[in-house]
């Protein structure tokens, strides 16, 4: 038996009929091709599937498409199109932060959350906002840096005190 949801995905009403069974990581994939959902471990364990649910990060591995009905999902490309993670991207690059890349969407994700939160995170904060992604390449220390530096840079942006 499929069920019909309704969601907003990046901005965008969406309504589509899905098995109760699929998740939420499948069902952007595979349903709206938006690939920049990864899948890795699908246990929850390594941060590749990382959307926004209504602002906080989930791994949509783990969550049903059913479960989002009614709520907003945003991805990657969403937060890419926006231009909200442009100067993140830009650290990583920068900082080479990124090498095979299969991780960087969901290192992104933490990130922008962590952000959004907390505009002046010390590196052990960034660390620990970055414990539920998995990074085979590039030992972490870059990411690291290139989230501080974002954090710096915005704070500058917006003058904020130190």
């Amino acid at each position: 038996m499929k069920t019909e949801i309704t969601l907003t995905v990046n901005g965008e009403d969406v309504r589509e009929v899905v098995e109760p069974r699929t998740s939420l990581a499948d069902f952007l994939r595979d349903g709206l091709q938006l690939t920049g959902t990864h899948l890795g471990c699908e246990m929850g364990s390594c941060g590749a599937c990382l959307v926004m649910l209504d602002g906080t990060p989930v791994h949509a591995c783990l969550v049903l498409a059913v479960q989002a009905a009614g709520q907003r999902v945003d991805t990657i490309e969403g937060l890419n199109d926006s231009g909200d993670v442009s100067d993140l991207q830009k650290n990583f690059f920068e900082r080479n932060a990124l090498q095979c890349g299969f991780c960087t969407n969901g290192m992104m994700m933490s990130a922008q959350a962590l952000l959004a939160q907390n505009t002046s995170p010390t590196r052990e904060e960034i660390r620990d906002a970055l414990s539920g992604n998995y990074c085979r390449c590039t030992g972490y220390e870059a990411i690291v840096d290139a989230i501080a530096a974002t954090a710096e840079q915005r704070k500058a942006l917006t003058g904020a005190d130190q």
